[in-house]
């Protein structure tokens, strides 16, 4: 079995066996091939069937050198792993040599967040004289207001708008579907915009049921989102390093702050495991801290 093969067979176990996303099976590829990599590199010439414990240590050590991070090695292994599990369920190979290798340790880097005060500048700074002013004002409204992915926002349909009832259907990882309640705010800039902005475009074939599409009727790429993140920062003269996250950071920042539950935030973020949850309480005891040195006569 060489390479090229043995990732068709993972990349059809993933999409039929793991039910994931597009962008999560090329994720889980680009980890296979940095190994496919490592071996060009160094002059080696190993098949998916004989990689060895001492090869992916080696894979570790030579991405140390190349500077990446701790959290993408870790990212880079369990990747890895999914893949010789694949091999080990196919009866390919009789061991995992992934077994003996430990994740690098990570510290808990608590995500930016944006204020209240921070979030209204950002909106007030789109120029709603374009034509994609009003698309723009929607789009962080709803980032903010119900917490989505940019994955789920570029992807994200009128026939899954259910604004009179109060709520958005959102889905997810994993093709995974949540309902996302949503404010009176979030209702009126998503009314708006298809009321007097989207009307005007015009759909490419297959696009007719997208929310959010550009001047030419297709749906936005994630990129373009960032991008005009980006600019609107740059504007205010935001120092803060933002992206389409820190709205979705943000919104569940206000949530535990606020008191909510959390296993209520959970269900809203569409996180399969409540320990993800749990950082935002990290993020509270922070925000905590800093009120009691900001404001207490003996700290």
């Amino acid at each position: 079995m060489d390479w090229k093969s043995a990732i068709r067979g993972y990349k059809a176990y993933l999409k039929l066996e793991k039910s994931l996303s597009e962008n999560s099976n090329q994720a889980y590829v680009r980890d296979i091939m940095k190994l496919v990599s490592f071996y060009e590199t160094h002059g080696m010439t190993v098949s998916p069937l004989h990689v060895q414990t001492e090869h992916l240590r080696g894979l570790l050590k030579w991405c140390n050198e190349l500077g990446m991070q701790p959290v993408s090695q870790a990212r880079m292994i369990s990747g890895l792993r999914s893949f010789f599990h694949y091999l080990l369920i196919e009866n390919e190979i009789k061991d995992d040599p992934s077994d003996l290798i430990d994740l690098p340790k990570l510290g808990r880097k608590l995500p930016d967040v944006l204020s209240m005060e921070e979030i209204d500048k950002l909106i007030a700074a789109i120029d709603l004289s374009l034509a994609e002013g009003e698309r723009n004002r929607a789009i962080l409204e709803t980032l903010y207001s119900c917490g989505l992915r940019v994955s789920e926002l570029v992807n994200l349909k009128i026939s899954d708008l259910h604004l009179n009832a109060g709520f958005l259907r959102v889905v997810g990882k994993g093709d995974k579907e949540r309902i996302v309640p949503t404010g009176s705010m979030v209702k009126k800039r998503l009314e708006h915009y298809l009321q007097y902005s989207r009307v005007k475009i015009k759909p490419l074939l297959g696009e007719e049921d997208i929310v959010f599409l550009n001047r030419r009727g297709k749906r936005l790429s994630r990129v373009m989102v960032f991008l005009m993140i980006k600019s609107l920062a740059e504007k205010i003269g935001l120092k803060k390093k933002i992206s389409p996250h820190t709205f979705r950071h943000s919104f569940a920042t206000s949530l535990v702050e606020g008191g909510a539950d959390l296993r209520a935030v959970q269900e809203m973020l569409g996180h399969e495991s409540i320990t993800t949850t749990e950082i935002y309480t990290h993020l509270d005891r922070e925000y905590l801290r800093e009120v009691i040195i900001g404001f207490h006569p003996r700290a």
